[in-house]
């Protein structure tokens, strides 16, 4: 066991992720209940942790970490991301929170299909029998029989867990070289210029409800990020992930508190079949993990 193998801080600091990606998700949602644009609060989104993350490393003299010889890396991975944020929040504002989140759950079977086309990595029956279970389950949720759901916003939701996964392949590239905090500074850095550009046909005048709300979203998507990055420190992917689905649990509870909204019956029947989709990819994804390393040591 590496020493930094710590299973239960991994599994707490990815239970605190969830939670403040959902109380972020709520925000998101609220703001456009306010009327604040959606290219605003994406700036807020990324102004905040960059400003914040500088700040910081400024206060402690480690500026040196945010120093990188991989920009234009940076620059792909933060407009990749940008529009996957774009994506990610914009669903909140179209449909449910408890169906945005399930719709997210699919962005484990779009690694698959990027592995398999971009990775070249030989995908087996399993994870290609995940993938068929996820589309399902989507099926199941967004059915034309249903009526339930609007199909631009299922659209929206299941392009945002495709952007998902290629930005895992980006930052997976990335992490090869650099820390968890520079990456996460460069997204926001780099994509937080170009949205404020957005403020200046949507940027507009709040009260004091609208500014902490917008502060909020910065700073819980901020500290999840942190959060998340270094349950990944602690812990495998495979360990921690089943804590991803309390979102679930957040999602409906935000939207059955705040905006009076159960899930429908498809809701709770496709919600199970996507979500057992993702944990048989992680499965398989852990065993072909324990089997490399014996590969590794023989060689």
């Amino acid at each position: 066991m590496s020493s930094h193998d710590r299973p239960m801080l991994a599994l707490a600091l990815r239970l605190v992720a969830t939670v403040l990606f959902s109380v972020m998700l709520l925000l998101v949602k609220l703001t456009g209940e306010r009327g604040i644009a959606l290219p605003e609060t994406l700036f807020w989104r990324q102004a905040l942790p960059a400003v914040s993350i500088f700040v910081w490393l400024l206060s402690r003299g480690q500026l040196y970490r945010l120093k990188t010889r991989r920009p234009w890396i940076h620059a792909r991975r933060a407009l990749i991301g940008g529009t996957g944020m774009f994506l990610t929040l914009g669903v909140v504002r179209l449909l449910p929170l408890a169906e945005a989140t399930i719709l997210g759950f699919t962005t484990p079977m779009f690694a698959v299909i990027l592995s398999a086309l971009m990775l070249k990595e030989k995908v087996g029956v399993w994870r290609w029998t995940a993938v068929m279970m996820g589309l399902v389950g989507v099926v199941i949720i967004a059915g034309p029989d249903t009526g339930s759901l609007p199909l631009f916003g299922v659209a929206v939701g299941i392009g945002a867990a495709f952007m998902v996964a290629l930005v895992t392949v980006q930052v997976r590239d990335l992490g090869r070289t650099e820390e968890p905090l520079t990456v996460v500074f460069y997204f926001s850095a780099f994509s937080a210029p170009v949205l404020a550009l957005g403020l200046l046909s949507t940027g507009a005048h709040h009260d004091t409800t609208g500014w902490l709300m917008l502060g909020g979203i910065g700073l819980t998507g901020l500290f999840a990020q942190i959060a998340m990055t270094a349950s990944l420190r602690y812990g495998s992917v495979s360990s921690v992930i089943v804590v991803d689905y309390v979102q679930l649990a957040w999602a409906t509870f935000w939207g059955w508190l705040i905006f009076n909204h159960l899930p429908p019956a498809t809701t709770w029947i496709g919600a199970p079949v996507i979500i057992g989709a993702s944990l048989l990819i992680a499965w398989r994804e852990h065993v072909l993990a324990k089997a490399r390393v014996p590969a590794r040591s023989a060689t």
